[in-house]
């Protein structure tokens, strides 16, 4: 049975009170400041009224992943004043698309899509922030997503000779058989060479439900969550 709005909100409530107090404890343990960590919450599938009330419960930033229910969650909740995050895998076809709604995109790892991300860009008032993908995974695995880091720089060339686009940092994902810490130890180390060459790109989102305590203690500035804060995602394909 469906919550009602004040059950629904209270739900929301204690989940984001739990996350928060999670980052706090993450973030202290690794002598970081908590406020330097941007939470991300992912509301796929999850209907508009909830970004709602996220967005009174003092949330800023939201990340979907799937176009158009990003661009129809968006245009929706445009009232908010929200920070709309697309952090799933691009397509061609769509990057410009995405590229006119989204303030961030996190999931830039090749290069052909760079023009078509800067095309829509130009049909809105400001930049858009732009996050490499870096793949941790083994080269050779099925599905596997994320530019090489030997393809970093060539892919950061062509964000910043995008007129329309802003080079803010990297994002990875950690590998499913991999320990969450030893792999955002190796990303610690990739977007430091990578901060090195580009100093305003320090952006480092990585970490999800169940490791971004591991991210956080490898120096992530944006942590993306979901059902650790909104629960299961309902059954909407």
């Amino acid at each position: 049975m469906n919550p009602t709005p004040e059950g629904r909100r209270d739900q929301i409530s204690a989940g984001l009170d739990d996350v928060r107090r999670r980052i706090a404890t993450a973030a202290d343990a690794a002598g970081r400041d908590p406020a330097a960590v941007t939470l991300v919450v992912v509301t796929k599938f999850f209907p508009p009224s909830d970004v709602r009330l996220l967005a009174e419960l003092d949330v800023t930033d939201i990340g979907e992943n799937r176009h158009p229910e990003a661009a129809d969650k968006m245009a929706e909740c445009i009232d908010l004043g929200l920070r709309w995050h697309f952090i799933g895998g691009l397509q061609s076809n769509k990057a410009a698309a995405i590229g006119s709604y989204a303030d961030v995109v996190e999931s830039v790892d090749r290069v052909k899509l760079v023009n078509a991300l800067n095309r829509g860009a130009h049909q809105r008032s400001h930049p858009v922030d732009v996050l490499l993908q870096v793949s941790l995974d083994p080269p050779g695995r099925a599905g596997r997503s994320g530019a090489e880091v030997d393809d970093l720089p060539a892919l950061a060339d062509a964000v910043e000779s995008a007129r329309m686009l802003r080079l803010r940092g990297l994002m990875a994902i950690a590998p499913l058989e991999e320990d969450p810490g030893s792999a955002f130890e190796r990303l610690r180390g990739i977007h430091r060479s990578f901060v090195a060459q580009w100093p305003d790109a320090s952006w480092l989102s990585a970490g999800m439900s169940n490791d971004f305590e591991a991210a956080i203690g490898a120096g992530a500035t944006h942590v993306r969550v979901g059902s650790a804060i909104l629960g299961p995602r309902p059954s909407i394909k």
